[in-house]
């Protein structure tokens, strides 16, 4: 027992701890929160708005319009001046409208007015969005409708909230209504199932951890390499000298330029209430990476959003650059967004093994109902992270392969083993158990390794899926999971709901086995780079879907669309209307990176090369004249002339491509030729241009080099 003077001692140092806390780092002091909301509501209205945000309950006009003018006020004495709906159309990033508080009044002056109803719902212009076909340019009307468990925020003087985004005839035109829709559908059935352990949770959520990778570099290099600014990514480039060989950047220390943009980052984050725990150098030079604090995924998502674009915005403060892209370099790292996902119910994590049997086996049904649904699912989770920027990073340098399987680790993979033939598991301490229903096996929640080539991988208490890349917004590939488990989750109550309780555990032992042993090929704890998984993995019957063009088309199979009906998280007309902009949204990028290369060769690269050229040939004459000879100078003429030669010829055909390209009106056959022909076509372009500037004299180069941009002062 500890005395008065050391408990008070204690209260004290914590209270300490707390003011000094919130006076260097004022955490969600900008966010209309729940402590914000118990501060500045009544009673009634703050308890009333906790039954929707908590438990799902409908909001009336009543309550909201308490709540607007609450909102109001206090954004008004944060210094805001303005209010959006903020959501997220199919483009993937975040939109705003501004709208002030202020409203003239016909005597004069004017006052400040924010009512329920322009909080709930906002009526911004759906035409100019991405609709895959759901609403035409003169179809313009669409509405924003307040999303409650996610809280407002301000950002630079506009009050912000997040919103949901439907087209006047209520369908789905964003990212975050078919994930809020998943999430109600894995809740529901996870309830079910937990049901039949005696649990009866309020609320089952999924949690995600969104590990944001990124690039730093130069400002003023970014700004003079064209290809950066337009594409996001270098489309030409020579390897550095030195790249990550030497294995020298990771958790190496921070350059003081980069500590200082990481310190403004954290400070802004904390303010919007975003828990950025982690900060740390990559793996590649000049990359690194943020990790937050999970939370429940719908706050997890809006939350990663907002970090991008503070990430992006900051970076200029410190004369940097911030490179979202996927593979921004060649040859070296990518960056990749791993999403930690989890589901919790009141708190406690559901794939937390636990210490005890009754627990093991719920979490071992939980741990079935996702094997399962990966699995079955595999090729609608690879087109849920498919990209163009994301085909360049799947397959090398701690990325994943674009083939989908779970790493289990040795313990937990040993015991499914065991489950799947009836033998005797040892744990890692050589304890024999029985696998009867009454001994489950025990075991740890870090009880396996880290596998860094593996697409889903467990860590412990959580699934790392590490396939989606880092200018993603997660809705997709966590709505995708969150339905598949939920579909999985019904099909376990659905058989085991009319078992007597006496016979149950049974009965779910028999489920759990019989469903392992239909999806064991999909649990891979080997190197996924190996050149012989690919041929295993073929082997098993799993999808290698190698790129996005590839894998879009999952999305409007039959499976897809009755899961999506079934779940109630997407109707036809929507899967299909994703699909469509998907494949439009990836065509365009494609075009505009053959654009770039086109121009970037054309007026820029052999250009200079030309003009290299030109000198060499100019100091060779003026040698002959005076009877002298360079044999170096001759070779380097001949290589140079040659080179250029090769770039031009490459050019031609990638123009050619591109034009074709552009003429097939099929948005899924035109995909294709870009992914494979006109990619082929960039490809030998860039060789041919990164040939010549090796060999090219530093003087005449028109663009930062990769030792420039990658080792930047």
């Amino acid at each position: 027992m500890l005395s008065n003077d050391i408990r008070s001692f204690y209260v004290a140092l914590k209270e300490r701890n707390r003011q000094m806390s919130e006076h260097l780092h004022p955490f969600g002091s900008l966010v209309f929160d729940k402590r914000t909301m118990r501060e500045w509501l009544p009673s009634t209205t703050y308890k009333q708005l906790m039954k929707t945000i908590d438990n799902g309950e409908p909001l009336n006009l009543e309550v909201a319009q308490v709540v607007a003018h609450a909102m109001k006020e206090w954004a008004i004495q944060k210094g805001a001046t303005h209010f959006t709906h903020w959501f997220q159309p199919l483009s993937g990033v975040t939109s705003e409208k501004h709208d002030a508080f202020l409203w003239p009044q016909a005597e004069g002056g004017a006052l400040t007015r924010f009512s329920g109803s322009e909080l709930i719902q906002g009526e911004p212009d759906a035409s100019s969005f991405p609709s895959g076909g759901l609403r035409a340019t003169f179809e313009a009307r669409g509405y924003t409708a307040w999303d409650p468990t996610s809280y407002a925020f301000i950002k630079d003087e506009v009050l912000c909230i997040p919103t949901a985004f439907c087209s006047y005839n209520g369908e789905a035109l964003d990212k975050k209504t078919p994930l809020l829709r998943s999430m109600h559908a894995l809740e529901k059935q996870a309830k079910r199932v937990l049901a039949l352990f005696g649990e009866t949770p309020q609320r089952i959520l999924c949690t995600v951890g969104a590990e944001q990778e990124f690039f730093l570099i130069s400002e003023k290099d970014y700004a003079s390499r064209e290809d950066l600014v337009l594409c996001g990514r270098t489309l030409f480039g020579a390897p550095a000298c030195k790249g990550q060989e030497l294995e020298e950047h990771y958790f190496g220390a921070i350059r003081p330029t980069v500590n200082a943009f990481m310190k403004e980052l954290d400070d802004e984050l904390w303010a919007l209430g975003i828990a950025a725990h982690t900060k740390h150098n990559e793996v590649a030079p000049a990359q690194h990476e943020l990790a937050p604090v999970y939370t429940n995924a719908n706050r997890a998502i809006d939350e990663n959003l907002l970090t991008m674009e503070k990430m992006r915005l900051l970076a200029s403060h410190h004369g940097l650059a911030c490179l979202l892209h996927e593979k921004p370099f060649e040859g070296i790292n990518g960056s990749g967004k791993h999403n930690n996902w989890s589901m919790s119910a009141d708190g406690t994590n559901l794939l937390d093994p636990g210490e005890n049997p009754r627990a093991n086996l719920r979490f071992l049904v939980i741990l079935c109902a996702i094997v399962e649904a990966v699995d079955t699912y595999q090729e609608l989770l690879r087109m849920s992270i498919a990209s163009a920027g994301n085909d360049h990073r799947l397959g090398a340098h701690e990325a994943p392969p674009a083939i989908v399987s779970i790493f289990l680790g040795s313990e937990l993979g040993g015991i499914v083993d065991a489950l799947i033939h009836g033998k005797e598991f040892k744990t890692a301490g050589q304890i024999a158990m029985d696998l009867g229903v009454e001994v489950l096996p025990r075991f740890m929640k870090d009880n396996t390794d880290r596998n860094r080539t593996s697409p889903f991988a467990f860590t412990g208490n959580k699934f790392e899926f590490r396939m989606p890349g880092s200018s993603t917004n997660l809705s997709d590939a966590t709505m995708v999971l969150n339905t598949a488990v939920a579909k999985s989750l019904k099909t376990f109550a659905d058989a085991l709901e009319g078992v007597a309780p006496d016979q149950f555990e049974q009965a779910a032992i028999s489920y759990i086995k019989s469903s392992f042993t239909t999806h064991a090929n999909i649990i891979f704890n080997g190197n996924g780079y190996a050149a012989q998984w690919e041929k295993e993995a073929q082997a098993r019957g799993l999808s290698n879907k190698k790129t996005a063009a590839d894998a879009f088309s999952a999305y409007v199979s039959d499976e897809a669309l009755k899961l999506f009906e079934e779940m109630e998280v997407l109707h036809e007309t929507e899967v299909r209307s994703r699909y469509e902009v998907k494949l439009e949204k990836y065509n365009k990028l494609l075009s505009i990176e053959c654009s770039v290369m086109e121009r970037m060769a054309q007026r820029t690269y052999i250009p200079a090369v030309d003009r290299y050229l030109g000198d060499v040939a100019r100091r060779i004459k003026n040698m002959a004249r005076i009877s002298l000879k360079c044999n170096t100078d001759l070779a380097l003429a001949k290589r140079l002339a040659k080179g250029i030669d090769a770039a031009a010829a490459a050019l031609h055909d990638l123009q050619e491509k591109h034009e074709h390209a552009q003429s097939i009106e099929d948005q899924q056959e035109r995909a294709l030729y870009y992914a494979y022909d006109v990619q082929a076509a960039m490809h030998a372009l860039r060789s041919a241009i990164d040939s010549l500037e090796v060999i090219t004299s530093r003087d005449y180069w028109p663009c930062p080099s990769y030792n420039n941009l990658l080792f930047y002062v």
